[in-house]
């Protein structure tokens, strides 16, 4: 286990939803390789790099209001060598796309990104 992943609440959802996500790839497993296979694709070093990548995902998870997504970002996006302060950016660029609701998903944000890096 790496040092993005010891000891706090977002590790713990984090693991989860990685197991999670292979239980269900063992009862629906064309599905889940095809959204491997897209995420992948898409995370793919190309005109933009991976920490962009990470970067975006995570400003989409905060404006459609997804835990499990912000956590896995937040996480991935300090693996492919995101910034605290790229990260709070990111957090207030959602927070203006996604308004006031995104408030909250922007606070769960920085909860991981604390958590995270302790």
């Amino acid at each position: 286990m790496d040092t993005h992943t010891v000891g706090t609440v977002h590790a713990a959802r984090y693991d989860k939803l990685m197991a999670a996500m292979g239980d269900l790839g063992a009862e629906l497993p064309g599905q889940m390789q095809g959204f491997m296979t897209l995420h992948h694709a898409a995370a793919a070093e190309g005109a933009l790099d991976a920490k962009t990548k990470e970067l975006m995902a995570l400003a989409i998870g905060i404006a459609v209001h997804c835990q499990g997504c912000i956590t896995c970002h937040v996480k991935d996006s300090l693996d492919a060598g995101a910034t605290r302060a790229e990260i709070m950016e990111v957090i207030g660029v959602a927070i203006m796309m996604g308004g006031g609701p995104s408030i909250v998903y922007g606070a769960e944000a920085h909860e991981a990104l604390e958590e995270f890096l302790a």
